[in-house]
């Protein structure tokens, strides 16, 4: 899904990838502890892009698991169209791991539907 939503391009020194031109985003970095997990939730007014910026990091989305690369190594970005259940967990044992969100659409906090949370929030 990354190659049809999103565009690259090569260039002599290397190459560029543009997420979004010309659209309503958010955008945030998350930082999530070691061993600590974001809520299971959907979102309806928002799609979701994440980009990985450390190692450690897994995302569930839908039915699926994806372990996600740090960004030294490549670029490979997890988008979640609304609608889908979502969560990421930072599976190292001592360094914190950040991620790059991109939310696409209406963005509103109170759009956060949780199915699942471990710290009992509603």
């Amino acid at each position: 899904m990354f190659e049809e939503r999103f565009y690259q391009e090569y260039r002599p020194w290397g190459k560029f990838i543009q997420f979004c031109e010309n659209e309503q985003t958010t955008v945030k970095i998350i930082e999530v502890h070691p061993g600590e997990q974001l809520s299971v939730q959907r979102h309806q007014h928002r799609d979701e892009l994440w980009v990985a910026l450390d190692p450690g990091l897994v995302a569930l989305v839908g039915d699926k698991t994806i372990f996600m690369k740090d960004v030294s190594v490549s670029v490979e970005p997890v988008f979640i169209p609304r609608g889908t259940t979502h969560s990421i967990k930072n599976t190292q044992i001592v360094h914190d791991a950040k991620f790059l969100e991109m939310a696409f659409g209406d963005f509103d906090e109170a759009d956060i539907e949780r199915i699942k949370d471990v710290y009992g929030r509603k």
